[in-house]
């Protein structure tokens, strides 16, 4: 892909802003493209397939614009859908939950228990669990329920 193409961030509303963010301060000559799916928020509620779906359907609309590059930053969407796009993708694809984990190991030293609050599909997906059982097997990571953390934001 050319230079100057841009990078596609999307989430299913506002909190992938953050992530938006910190991308802007670390590249700061790129191009970004944001897509908050705000019509069909909250994703946490919603089935895998659905939330598959969407992913999908996101995708393939910032793939149209041109991006070199999907960041998922949607906890749920990277939850559930993230393999499934990656396996399609002929755009590299990205999400949160990878980049998490690793941010949490560098301080593994110091842990013993992480918690982590996020939607109830999140949760029950298990992917934060199950990442760092993979590459830290010690330390114990608790998932929270949060329903309500998507209207806070």
């Amino acid at each position: 892909m050319p230079v100057d193409s841009s990078i596609g961030v999307f989430d299913s509303g506002l909190g992938g802003l953050t992530v938006l963010s910190e991308i802007r301060k670390r590249f700061q000559n790129e191009n970004l493209i944001y897509f908050g799916d705000t019509a069909r928020l909250p994703y946490g509620s919603k089935s895998k397939e659905t939330i598959t779906r969407y992913s999908k359907e996101i995708y393939t609309f910032l793939k149209s614009k041109g991006v070199k590059l999907v960041v998922v930053a949607c906890n749920t969407a990277s939850a559930h859908a993230l393999t499934t796009l990656q396996a399609d993708a002929d755009v590299p694809v990205m999400g949160v939950i990878q980049p998490t984990i690793d941010a949490v190991l560098k301080h593994k030293a110091s842990l013993k228990k992480v918690a982590v609050i996020a939607t109830r599909s999140t949760v029950k997906s298990r992917a934060y669990e199950t990442e760092m059982n993979r590459q830290m097997p010690g330390i114990e990571m608790r998932a929270i329920e949060c329903p309500l953390f998507v209207p806070l934001i």
